[in-house]
């Protein structure tokens, strides 16, 4: 049996202090689901058999299992069960894994899965004291990205900051200042040029007013980004610009089985045909997706030279380029198959909603170019990745007509 994508969409992502700044997580986890209702309008909700959502943080509004909380807040009947998973910016991919396995292996026949973050809203938490009434200062640690509360027992160089690892995969992999910064530059040219083409419109759910992704600059060159100073080392290559930045946002994606469609009410887009996770050191988390990829298109059993669409989310430019670099080498046809409608240092990265984002996107790219397979993959801190393989089902069946 197989698992299939029938609907995404998902909120347009909000800058850190921007528009979505007073909406809670759970309202915009609730808000994805509406919105992909919506999109599937004979679809009774009593017939979801699961909600999956992901979340990095839940150390604030988000607590207390937000899959849970946001599937009420939508309306779903009672009844619809409810869970949430954090594997870090890999959340809801990772929804999306667990969900595709349930209807594979019967336990589910649709299922609803996606994620949220409010990077915003991420709350200062403070570590409780052993004893009360501690004599000393307590620091107050933020949850919006990172590493914080480390354990001791950590080697230090698995638990420092993300920017730094960057960096350090930069030297290993020796790509420039320049080259990071034109792959950002065209990040943000395509994704206006994929909102003003109208391919993000059937994609995004608007949230009181906000429609369009807000982090996205249009002017932006690499002469521009070449002004900005570095931001982890003084003399290295990271900057803001080349970066994703802090982020708002939902996303939902729709799974089923195929018997599913006449209960959804319509037919499927795309089926997953292969899903890969692996594990690097820590501190390599941003090469992972190239392991996670192999995985997934062994298992789809295809090679890279069948892939005609990747969405990678671009956590910085130089872990992109270097998955792009060692694709390249295993048989990927043209590097600009990658993110042709941009990626997050242009759309933006809620971390638990991203991987919703990178699935629901490859989906609508491969329908528009005709491509038969696709691969979206994601890298995720503490040293992980995860990818999904896509059958576009428009193309084998306008293969199946022509035969």
């Amino acid at each position: 049996m197989s698992a299939y994508l029938y609907a995404a969409t998902r909120t347009p992502f909000g800058k850190f202090n921007g528009a979505l700044a007073g909406i809670r997580p759970d309202d915009l986890a609730a808000t994805a689901i509406t919105g992909l209702l919506a999109r599937t309008p004979a679809l009774e909700p009593a017939a979801i058999d699961e909600v999956v959502l992901g979340n990095a943080n839940g150390a604030g509004e988000d607590n207390r299992n937000v899959g849970r909380m946001a599937a009420l807040l939508a309306g779903l009947p009672t009844s619809v069960p409810g869970t949430t998973v954090n594997r870090l910016c890999g959340s809801a991919l990772d929804a999306a894994l667990i969900g595709s396995r349930a209807i594979e292996t019967g336990d589910a026949d649709v299922v609803l899965v996606g994620g949220v973050e409010s990077m915003t809203r991420a709350p200062w938490v403070l570590p409780k004291p052993a004893r009360g009434f501690p004599a000393g200062d307590v620091t107050a640690v933020s949850t919006t990205l990172g590493w914080r509360l480390v354990n001791p027992r950590m080697p230090k160089e698995w638990t420092v900051p993300l920017g730094e690892c960057n960096e350090q995969l930069q030297e290993r992999f020796g790509i420039s200042r320049e080259r990071q910064d034109v792959f950002a530059a065209r990040s943000h040219r395509l994704a206006h040029q994929a909102w003003e083409s109208g391919f993000y419109d059937g994609l995004v759910t608007p949230v009181e007013g906000l429609a369009r992704d807000e982090g996205i600059r249009p002017t932006t060159t690499p002469e521009v980004l070449a002004g900005l100073k570095p931001s982890f080392r003084p003399e290295g290559t990271i900057t803001a610009g080349n970066s994703s930045p802090l982020s708002d946002g939902a996303s939902a994606v729709l799974l089923g089985s195929a018997e599913a469609a006449g209960t959804i009410g319509r037919e499927p887009l795309a089926r997953i045909a292969g899903r890969g996770a692996s594990g690097v050191d820590p501190q390599d988390f941003g090469y992972a997706p190239v392991a996670a990829a192999a995985q997934a298109l062994r298992r789809a059993g295809i090679g890279w030279d069948q892939v005609g669409a990747v969405e990678l989310n671009e956590a910085f430019a130089v872990q992109s380029l270097a998955c792009v670099d060692a694709w390249l080498k295993d048989g990927l046809r043209d590097p600009e198959l990658v993110n042709q409608k941009g990626g997050a240092i242009a759309l933006g990265h809620p971390l638990g909603a991203s991987g919703g984002r990178v699935l629901g996107s490859l989906a609508a790219v491969l329908r528009e170019r005709g491509e038969r397979y696709g691969v979206a993959a994601i890298c995720i801190g503490v040293g992980l990745g995860l990818a999904v393989v896509l059958e576009n089902l428009d193309s084998t069946r306008n293969t199946e007509a022509g035969a």
